[in-house]
C-alpha cells in the first residue's frame, strides 16, 4: 500500500492524501507538480526513474488506511 507521503521532498510543500498535485516514482519518492515539471524535469533525483501522478486514496478509506504523517527530508543533491 502506498505511504502517501505528506510533503514534496524537493520544496517541502504540503501534499495531502487527496492532492492532485502529487507526483511519485516507483520507490514512492514524492514531489509536487511544480518541482516535477520544473527543476526535476519529470525525473526522480534519487532513483532517476519517471515521476507520475500519485493515485488519490478515496476519503472513505483514509481512516482505515491513513496517509503517512512522516515528513521526508529533501533528497541529497537537490
Amino acid at each position: 500500500m502506498l505511504e502517501l507521503r505528506p510533503n514534496c521532498e524537493c520544496c517541502d510543500r504540503d501534499l495531502p492524501f487527496d492532492s492532485a498535485d502529487a507526483r511519485i516514482c516507483s520507490f514512492e519518492c514524492t514531489f509536487c507538480v511544480a518541482c516535477c515539471d520544473g527543476a526535476l524535469k519529470g525525473v526522480c533525483p534519487e532513483c532517476h526513474g519517471g515521476l507520475v501522478a500519485r493515485p488519490i486514496r478515496p476519503a472513505r478509506l483514509i481512516e482505515k488506511y491513513p496517509a503517512s504523517t512522516k515528513r521526508v527530508p529533501l533528497p541529497s543533491g537537490t
